[in-house]
């Protein structure tokens, strides 16, 4: 057992030192100026218009990395910073959010499945810890085959919720991939520039592969615990 709690607490420290890293590469490429002086809006405006996408809205949302796409409103939300900057980092995010709608309105599989998830998720992963404790508890003070069940649908939620983290993985990469290729065919950035976005994305895209191992350990630590006491 030590050895998932070592596991677990060497997730949060590369957790932490992960997202320490965006910050700081985000934060480098914010100073560096577009050399065509496009704003993050005016870039996202651009990448719509070049894929057709007429019935999708770009709008400025409060702020530090809070950029995302909305599905439901059909709104790529920029944070205040991406949405005026005139940088490397700002045309990086901003490119990346209307991937996401070009996925949308491509139909893109991996995109519509996590979209499906998200009303479930949202509960499950708020729920699922309570649950497992209740049903923990429970069978520390005697009710042992009720505590048992309810302690295996909180490890069922828990699992919906990693699976999430997993299923979002496939989206962030390929929302990057169509982004950079954007930037590139479309002449919106010249190659130093087109490099640090690359740089940019790269390490927005580990923040989630690091979520969902933590997601993965986290759920194995808890199976094991539940499971275990079967024994």
């Amino acid at each position: 057992m030590a050895d998932y709690y070592i596991l677990l607490i060497g997730i949060a420290i590369t957790s932490g030192l992960v997202s320490q890293r965006l910050k700081y590469k985000f934060n480098k490429y914010s100073k560096i100026r577009l050399a065509n002086g496009m704003s993050g809006a005016e870039i996202a405006h651009k990448m719509l218009d070049d894929h057709g996408i007429v019935d999708v809205k770009v709008i400025s949302t409060p702020g530090m990395l809070t950029d995302h796409y909305n599905p439901k409103n059909k709104t790529v939300n920029l944070s205040e910073g991406v949405y005026s900057q005139r940088s490397t980092s700002a045309a990086a995010v901003a490119a990346h959010e209307v991937g996401h709608a070009v996925q949308h309105a491509k139909s893109y599989s991996w995109l519509q499945m996590r979209s499906q998830m998200v009303p479930v998720v949202s509960v499950a992963s708020g729920l699922s810890t309570w649950i497992i404790f209740a049903g923990i508890v429970l069978m520390a003070s005697g009710g042992g085959q009720l505590g048992f069940l309810i302690s295996i649908i909180g490890l069922i939620l828990m699992a919906m919720a990693t699976a999430f983290s997993f299923v979002t993985l496939p989206v962030e990469y390929d929302a990057s991939k169509r982004a950079l290729l954007w930037l590139e065919n479309a002449n919106m950035l010249e190659q130093n520039e087109l490099k640090m976005a690359k740089d940019a994305l790269k390490w927005a895209a580990r923040t989630y592969v690091v979520a969902a191992l933590g997601a993965l350990a986290s759920l194995l630590y808890w199976a094991i615990q539940i499971l275990g006491s079967r024994d």
